[in-house]
């Protein structure tokens, strides 16, 4: 079974600025309480921050209402400064990294 954490329907992507793009992915956590929702959307940010090459500016939100605590999490993994102090805790940077990691 698929848990349908993200569609094609669930990625937007437009021109941005010069030669770049704004991309807004709203995600679906598998329940409004998932405790790994942060992670999720970490994971999401990581995945495509290493693997697009073109300029892009990303935008990730849980989808609205699908999540008990979505405004605060949707704070936390937009704000660069948390995302980096995030990735600063060993343990949720070894999880993060086997997220991320490229299948062989």
């Amino acid at each position: 079974k698929r848990l349908l954490v993200n569609t094609d329907e669930s990625v937007q992507v437009q021109p941005f600025e010069e030669n770049g793009y704004l991309a807004r992915i709203d995600f679906n956590p598998t329940v409004p309480h998932c405790s790994l929702a942060s992670l999720i959307g970490l994971c999401l940010r990581g995945k495509i921050q290493k693997n697009v090459v073109e300029r892009i500016k990303l935008d990730i939100v849980i989808a609205e209402g699908k999540h008990s605590t979505e405004e605060e999490i949707n704070k936390q993994i937009n704000d660069k400064e948390r995302v980096a102090a995030a990735l600063e805790d060993p343990n949720l940077k070894e999880m993060f990294d086997s997220c991320i990691r490229d299948e062989e």
